[in-house]
């Protein structure tokens, strides 16, 4: 492929520290700039390169931590400033290996008191609301703020919804949030200024499973609505380290 396409003066490179570089493919999340994130950091964890100890994907960036010692900057810098120029990464496609997951999820009443304001916010019902995020399979983006927590996307633009302007006082594990068209799906249980609509069955931090983070950025989450006694019965079998989530390989 040809060099990557100037996109207002993106991919941009730039120094983090004495041991980092930052690489951003976009001021602001779309698809495309994250799946150009996702697959430039493949293409640096498939170059092995030496003296590379961590690589690491934001919403719309890739983070490089290196040993000085081992690996200049000015080395390094040459090194990906010339992977950089090698393909059109905006237009690579998502890294291999990726998996869809189906997971049981359920909406409104106690496990998601706040999705009728979330839909009413997005000019639907709580019905169609379910029925437009159900039929969406959303992108693990990025993984962070809290271990294993995926950020989903992108739904619908009439999805497009501000956080709160307070703090939801306790979301439980498996609580699935949003906000600006994005799905948290939490780990443990926490406060946020997200809207909570659901809970999903699904553990994406089981510190005691052989796997303890089942998810990959780049893989894709279909939620199954299910009824509140449907969630209940799968959620016992999380909480005993089984998995309910039905996953596949993504081509």
């Amino acid at each position: 492929m040809g060099k990557a396409p100037e996109r207002g003066g993106f991919p941009r490179l730039q120094r983090m520290g004495e041991e980092g570089f930052l690489i951003e493919f976009g001021d602001s999340l779309s698809m495309s700039v994250n799946a150009a994130s996702l697959a430039f950091r493949a293409a640096l964890d498939a170059a092995g390169w030496e003296g590379v100890e961590e690589t690491a994907t934001s919403l719309k960036s890739v983070f490089l931590r290196f040993d000085p010692l081992r690996l200049s900057h000015m080395a390094l810098e040459v090194a990906l400033s010339d992977l950089l120029q090698t393909h059109d990464w905006y237009g690579e496609g998502l890294p291999q290996g990726r998996k869809l997951w189906r997971v049981p999820t359920v909406f409104g009443g106690p496990h998601g008191p706040q999705l009728a304001e979330a839909a009413a916010l997005a000019g639907m019902s709580p019905e169609d609301a379910v029925a437009q995020i159900a039929q969406t399979p959303v992108r693990v983006l990025t993984i962070g703020f809290s271990p294993g927590m995926p950020y989903l996307g992108q739904l619908p633009k009439a999805f497009d919804i501000p956080r709160k302007t307070e703090l939801n006082p306790h979301v439980p594990p498996g609580g699935l949030a949003l906000a600006i068209r994005q799905l948290v799906l939490f780990p443990v249980g926490t406060q946020t200024g997200w809207r909570w609509v659901g809970r999903a069955a699904l553990d994406v931090f089981g510190q005691q499973a052989e796997q303890p983070f089942p998810l990959t950025a780049g893989d894709e989450i279909v939620f199954h609505p299910v009824d509140e006694a449907t969630f209940e019965d799968a959620w016992a079998k999380v909480e005993q380290g089984r998995m309910v989530a039905q996953s596949e390989a993504l081509a």
